[in-house]
């Protein structure tokens, strides 16, 4: 029997208290097994695939290649949303203690990587799992970020980057309330910035802001 424990830390942040879920206590003997199996090799296919292309940039593919990778990306997706929506019809938002880390990942990831109507859909299912704690609060704030990013707003936990079209170099997308971005992510369990995003500087950031956010709206980055 493998058991995990679940911590709580609670979070004074802006007069609101919320509890940060970080872990999860896991008994495997009740564990739903042939859900967890459903829901890992979803995991597997989801991340199998977005690996590859990654392996194939590297190797300096064509880019007919990864043109070829990115349907079988959205092919995947399609399939993998079909049999999320039937599992969460039935089951509702599954937490690791039912199927495991690897298998609720996999849920998350569906949905992380679904159209942003789905998103929209969920959303409220999955801030009230993370109430109930199961949910890590980290996943949800990266779920909120990438919704503010495709409704064309700025992100509270600077977890989402995208690439300038013209010179491929890489960019945090815009970030609201910048002075408090640290505390904003201690809050939902992410890590510093700093070991986030390789040689940041808030300050350069600060400057290179009215320059990113032009680049969003002319690229029409979401």
């Amino acid at each position: 029997m493998k058991i995990a424990v679940i911590l709580l830390a609670f979070c004074l942040l802006q007069f609101t208290v919320r509890a940060q879920v970080t872990s999860f206590v896991i008994d495997e003997a009740q564990l739903d097994q042939s859900l967890k199996e459903t829901l890992e090799a979803i995991y597997q296919s989801d991340q199998s695939v977005r690996m590859e292309i990654g392996q194939a940039k590297v190797a300096g593919k064509s880019d007919a290649y990864l043109d070829s990778l990115q349907q079988v990306v959205a092919e995947t997706d399609q399939t993998n949303l079909h049999v999320i929506k039937e599992i969460i019809k039935k089951h509702g938002w599954v937490s690791p203690s039912q199927v495991g880390i690897q298998g609720a990942q996999g849920l998350f990831l569906v949905i992380q990587h679904a159209d942003l109507e789905t998103q929209e859909t969920y959303l409220p299912m999955i801030l009230e799992a993370e109430k109930q704690g199961d949910i890590l609060s980290s996943n949800v704030a990266i779920l909120l970020d990438r919704i503010a990013m495709r409704q064309g707003k700025k992100q509270k936990y600077g977890s989402q980057g995208f690439r300038d079209k013209e010179s491929g170099q890489a960019y945090i997308y815009p970030i609201e309330d910048l002075d408090n971005l640290e505390a904003h992510r201690k809050s939902m369990g992410l890590p510093p910035m700093k070991d986030y995003v390789s040689g940041w500087d808030i300050e350069k950031y600060k400057a290179e802001l009215p320059k990113i956010e032009e680049m969003v709206r002319l690229q029409s980055v979401k």
